[in-house]
């Protein structure tokens, strides 16, 4: 009887059943990438730090065009409302970029700082796609507690700040949801994109440092001395 699918090993397998044999779960990963988040507290803290940073920034900006649609001055001028709005998108846009960057360093230098734990995941039969989950896996992690700890520091200092010169009853006039009554986003809608975007970000900066983790040959990792 033949195999359809990929050569016959020793063992009587083709290599497509072995691989989904060893094919480790998602859990296992997350398992995994939760320890090296916890244990290497400090480091992920300033990873985590560049986020929060960035999504604080663009939280306090999606703030402050709600209290200035809410106390009139966005339609007093809106050429300057307009021009203002622009340099801050442009600020945002240069701190995401910032954050990328130190996202993409940080985690290379983690690759790096864990050459012989990859090379033994290796061994043990942890194939690519495992690797990628693992560090996709903690940088989306560092990106959701520094976003949500960003979102609400740069929406709570903002709502302080606008309550302080407007006074606090304009808190009452900024639409709290996902949506205002004319159909443009609220505060929820504001903060919940602002999590994503930054959630979405860790994300895509973590695929270069976890696909070159993923292709390190597991006898050259197990050499490497740190």
């Amino acid at each position: 009887m033949t195999r359809s699918r990929g050569a016959m090993t020793a063992f009587g397998l083709t290599r497509e059943e072995i691989r989904r044999q060893i094919q480790l779960p998602w859990s296992e990963a997350f398992r995994i990438s939760w320890r090296y988040v916890t244990i290497r507290l400090g480091r992920s803290l300033v990873t985590a730090s560049t986020i929060f940073l960035s999504v604080a920034f663009l939280m306090a900006v999606c703030t402050m065009i709600l209290a200035a649609k809410a106390t009139g001055h966005a339609q007093e001028d809106p050429q300057a409302f307009a021009a203002t709005l622009a340099r801050y998108k442009w600020s945002v846009l240069l701190g995401f970029m910032i954050c990328a960057t130190g996202i993409i360093s940080a985690l290379l230098m983690s690759v790096t700082e864990r050459f012989r734990e990859i090379g033994t995941m290796k061994c043990l039969g942890a194939l690519d796609g495992f690797i990628v989950r693992m560090f996709l896996i903690e940088a989306s992690l560092m990106g959701l507690f520094g976003s949500l700890a960003g979102a609400i520091v740069g929406a709570l200092l903002m709502l302080i700040w606008a309550g302080v010169r407007e006074g606090f009853s304009i808190w009452a006039k900024i639409p709290w949801g996902i949506k205002s009554l004319t159909g443009e986003w609220g505060f929820l809608g504001y903060f919940f994109a602002s999590v994503l975007a930054g959630v979405v970000l860790s994300i895509i900066s973590a695929i270069i440092p976890a696909y070159r983790a993923a292709k390190l040959q597991a006898a050259d990792a197990l050499r490497t001395e740190i």
